[in-house]
């Protein structure tokens, strides 16, 4: 089977499935439209996108800039209520933010005044855990990122992978069954980059969280997902739906990868085309 004809057959629009994730979605998208602004100035960024994720399952947001990939996936955290639409958190409408729901930023987001500790730890202190609990977790959390070196250090003494490390570890502190991710590498050099993407697999493989994320690169996206969802440029809709048939680990030279990088680049590559016409226009929204 060659790898063109597995990547045309799209997962399911309702709802697909992976094979170590069966059952009902834990993220059901329905019909999510978002406008930002009235009138003449309106903007819609996202229309009529549907998808259902199953627990465990890594999903990519995949499209070039101003496809609305960072505004579903802040919709999906509860930082920005649709405006049409609905998502859903294993059944339960989402309306804000949640403990079910971690967020990865690409700039870190770390408190600089703290130590690597007492990032880790913050949450766990808010939740009110107490210090024997927390100092456990901490522990674990930091050995299985490689931070136990690094505890008493202060986020200006470390390199942005590092940073990044902090970053994925306080959000598992918390154990949210959910891992929402916003480029989270794309401020990096391709060595740390890849590092980071191969720290992030075995932490998926081993903690089982249900991850989305997004990313401008094929590449990454083909690299690191179960499933590839592609979005087309401004208004944001499904333009396909993809499971990944290869297995992992996964050679980036192989002659499958590269043949599923090249059709996938023809996807994008036309709704990159549309996001530059516009920005020679004038009318380009990031």
């Amino acid at each position: 089977m060659t790898s063109t004809a597995t990547l045309r057959r799209d997962a399911p629009a309702a709802a697909s499935a992976s094979a170590s994730a069966p059952g009902a979605a834990e993220i059901a998208i329905d019909n999510a439209s978002k406008v930002f602004g009235t009138g003449e100035g309106a903007v819609v960024a996202l229309e009529d996108v549907s998808v259902a994720i199953p627990g465990g399952q890594f999903v990519c947001l995949l499209g070039p800039s101003g496809c609305g990939k960072s505004t579903l996936l802040n919709a999906i955290a509860g930082f920005s209520p649709l405006t049409g639409g609905a998502i859903r958190m294993a059944g339960r409408p989402v309306t804000e933010p949640g403990p079910d729901r971690g967020m990865v930023f690409q700039e870190y987001a770390l408190f600089p005044w703290m130590t690597v500790e007492q990032n880790i730890r913050f949450g766990l202190d808010i939740k009110g855990l107490a210090r024997g609990e927390a100092d456990a977790i901490v522990a674990r959390i930091a050995g299985t990122l490689g931070l136990s070196d690094f505890l008493g250090r202060f986020p200006k003494d470390l390199s942005g992978g590092m940073r990044q490390r902090v970053a994925i570890a306080r959000i598992l502190a918390l154990d949210p069954p959910v891992m929402l991710m916003d480029e989270p590498f794309g401020a990096l050099d391709a060595l740390t980059r890849r590092t980071l993407q191969d720290e992030l697999l075995r932490i998926w493989a081993e903690y089982r969280k249900t991850i989305v994320f997004v990313t401008h690169s094929i590449e990454e996206a083909i690299y690191l997902a179960d499933r590839i969802v592609v979005l087309t440029y401004r208004p944001g809709r499904m333009k396909r739906d993809l499971i990944v048939p290869l297995s992992r680990p996964r050679d980036t030279a192989s002659t499958e990868f590269n043949a599923l990088k090249r059709e996938l680049a023809a996807l994008v590559m036309e709704e990159q085309q549309r996001y530059t016409r516009a920005e020679m226009t004038g009318t380009a929204v990031d």
